[in-house]
Order: C-alpha cells, then sequence, then structure tokens
C-alpha cells in the first residue's frame, strides 16, 4: 500500500479501523463467540498497523500505539 500517498487523516481513520477490529474481536472472544474479523489471527493486520505507525511517525504525527496483548490471557511468570 502507498502510505505516502494517503492524508495525516486518512492514516489515523486507518490506524483507529485496525483498533476497532482488535477491539470488536476482543470483545466477542470475552462472550464466548468467534471474532469477526480474526485481527489476531492474521498477520497482515499486525503489518498493516505497523506500516500505518511507521509512516506516522515518519510524519511526526501523535497517536496511541495499538495494544496488541491487552484482551489476552497473560502467562504468569514466578
Amino acid at each position: 500500500m502507498d502510505y505516502p500517498a494517503y492524508t495525516n487523516e486518512s492514516l489515523t481513520m486507518m490506524y483507529e479501523a485496525a483498533r476497532g477490529a482488535l477491539a470488536a474481536d476482543d470483545a466477542v472472544e470475552r462472550q464466548g463467540g468467534d471474532p469477526k474479523f480474526k485481527v489476531r489471527d492474521t498477520p497482515d493486520w499486525k503489518k498493516h498497523a505497523a506500516d500505518l505507525e511507521a509512516e506516522m511517525l515518519r510524519r511526526g504525527m501523535m497517536f496511541e500505539v495499538i495494544d496488541w496483548h491487552e484482551g489476552q490471557e497473560k502467562l504468569p511468570f514466578s
């Protein structure tokens, strides 16, 4: 995807869409359902978000980084 061709607003919208899809999947899974978007199961989602982050950083844009571990079980460390 040609990320430099997009406006700052478009980059933000795409990034927030990835965050929203992840949150929606997590909410469905917490209720025992099958996630609709399969964000955690599809590596291209994470690559897309990382590419968006790289372009936003290159432009000096401020954004909240997606927490890819939120909503997942944490391994107990002793």
